[in-house]
């Protein structure tokens, strides 16, 4: 397949008299940062490609003797013959005896499952959008998703079926038709030419403030970060084949990334099933074990538990750690655990996909940083305030372009202009800086979400659900540490004159309404809501008080 190495105005920065930097990736000129890895070929981008066509065409021929899928609770696995087969027939399937066709869009609310991945890969072959949320979504929740994306068929499970909305097609996947669907029992179809530039996923994501919003990502985009992964991902040592344990959830954007990328590197993706996650960290632990995997990804809840609890994983030599920061002395404490693991940090973003990744051996030994920037991206750090491009160790706020860069928001052009400068540069929402030898660091977020476990607690949300409880004057949700979850919602409130609303009322009343990794976790009783003059909360403000007065209350 023909390919063509992306142009980016870093190309005219190598050119430019003292233009790069080839240690810290600085361009004077243009006073941006390009990535030190070497450029990552790609498809030429009006070649017809769904990402699907991508990644078969990545594997060897014949194909790879060990699994494609594993359960890792059962052992049952899929091999990647039959991979292929169950999604040609699943393809032909949904558009013979459903009628889906280019460019619907499928909601998915399942647990991970081996034909998850089956599903996806069907569902992109053909050009339909596939749209995966969190299963554990209240049906309030997942009718606004349902609306936002504008959903015409819905994919769930038995146990998620009653909260898609009434009147909204649905297929489940633990039923004798859908088991039909992958036996290839319908009539198959003629290939369907899908463009890169096609809606491939929309992926739901809060983005730098207020509530939910449906980022729009194509097949180019997907295709962008699994070449990149093909080229420059390091091989199993030892001569082992290639298995990864998946224990991101795969309607979230890194394991969703993580599933469709491992089909392209011919990995074996070992899937932490509902069985090993109700069995917490020691399950997937377990399960690394047991089925000798290369790599895992794990949240940074999951990295410090291991820290902290011996175990022997031989076969094991990547984590790749990301969704939320992972406090510095977990990240020694692991390294002395598994001296012989490396320990890769990465960052990320629904909107943006992976921004920077650790790589390699030393790398992963620049404890605190969250990699370098990844290949084909640029990067630029700007004054939050003026918006002036900022030179290598100065903090602001960082801007992202590159070929993994979302298309935008589905029909929401106010949080497109907010989201994008007028270069087209995505805003990030973070302070950051790059060190001399290129290493991105994340010092804070200037963007109001709060990250509990990996997962986005936007708190615009949960104050809207706050104010609608009798004897609530005002309120506001504020991010506070927390070793093991990184950071848990906590609510200020003012209680209405004579009210004698209680901490366990209001956290009632939230817990009923939402998802429980959104759940307020403590409740602090205030006089009064800082706010400007147009009536916006002053979370800074919010924040020195929770630190300075509230911390002897928690």
């Amino acid at each position: 397949m023909a390919t063509s190495a992306p142009a980016t105005s870093a190309d005219a920065c190598i050119a430019a008299p003292g233009g790069l930097d080839g240690r810290s990736g600085y361009c004077e000129p243009t006073r941006t940062f390009r990535s030190l890895r070497p450029p990552v070929p790609l498809p030429p981008k009006d070649a017809p490609l769904s990402f699907t066509a991508f990644a078969f065409s990545l594997l060897p021929s014949p194909a790879p003797a060990h699994p494609a899928l594993l359960d890792a609770a059962t052992g049952k696995a899929v091999s990647f013959p039959a991979l292929r087969s169950q999604v040609r027939a699943l393809a032909g399937a949904l558009r013979s005896r459903l009628g889906l066709r280019r460019g619907d869009v499928a909601f998915v609310l399942a647990p991970a499952r081996l034909d998850v991945p089956v599903l996806y890969l069907a569902l992109l072959s053909f050009g339909a959008v596939v749209s995966p949320a969190n299963p554990a979504l209240t049906a309030a929740e997942v009718a606004r998703l349902v609306a936002l994306s504008g959903a015409s068929v819905a994919f769930a499970v038995s146990s998620t079926a009653a909260k898609l909305p009434a009147g909204l097609p649905a297929v489940l996947l633990d039923s004798d038709q859908f088991r039909s669907f992958l036996r290839g029992e319908g009539r198959g179809e003629e290939a369907v030419a899908v463009r890169q530039s096609e809606t491939a996923a929309i992926q739901y994501s809060s983005g730098t403030t207020g509530r939910v919003k449906a980022a729009a990502l194509s097949h180019r985009n997907f295709i962008a970060m699994a070449a990149g992964s093909h080229v420059l991902a390091p091989k199993p040592r030892h001569g082992r084949d290639s298995r990864m344990l998946l224990g991101a959830p795969m309607f979230h954007s890194l394991g969703f990334y993580f599933a469709l990328k491992a089909v392209a590197l011919g990995q074996t993706t070992v899937l932490a099933t509902d069985a090993v996650a109700r069995r917490g960290v020691k399950g997937v632990v377990e399960a690394a074990g047991r089925w000798a995997v290369t790599e895992m990804t794990a949240s940074p809840p999951v990295v410090m538990a291991m820290a902290k609890e011996p175990c022997a994983l031989e076969a094991l030599e990547r984590v790749v750690c990301g969704g939320a920061p992972l406090p510095t002395t977990a990240a020694e404490r692991f390294r002395r655990q598994f001296p012989d693991v490396d320990l890769c940090i990465g960052y990320g973003s629904t909107e943006a996909g992976g921004i920077s990744l650790m790589i390699g051996r030393e790398e992963c030994r620049r404890i605190g940083s969250a990699g370098r920037v990844s290949e084909n991206v640029e990067v630029k750090v700007v004054d939050h305030v003026t918006g002036e491009p900022l030179p290598v160790g100065q903090k602001g706020e960082l801007l992202v372009r590159g070929p993994a860069v979302m298309t935008g928001y589905v029909g929401d052009d106010e949080a497109n202009a907010s989201a994008f400068d007028y270069e087209g540069w995505l805003k990030t929402g973070d302070l950051c800086y790059v060190d001399q030898d290129g290493f991105l660091f994340v010092v804070d977020r200037l963007k109001e979400l709060i990250k509990y476990k990996g997962y986005q607690v936007p708190p615009a949300e949960l104050e809207l659900i706050l104010q609608t409880l009798p004897g609530v004057a005002d309120a506001a949700v504020m991010p506070y540490p927390h070793e093991e979850a990184g950071q848990i919602p906590i609510a200020l409130v003012v209680r209405q004159p004579g009210s004698k609303v209680t901490e366990a009322q209001i956290m009632d009343h939230v817990a009923k309404r939402v998802a429980p990794y959104k759940k307020i976790r403590k409740v602090l009783f205030v006089d009064s809501i800082p706010k400007s003059p147009a009536g916006k909360i002053l979370r800074r403000q919010l924040a020195n008080y929770v630190q300075y007065s509230a911390v002897s209350r928690l």
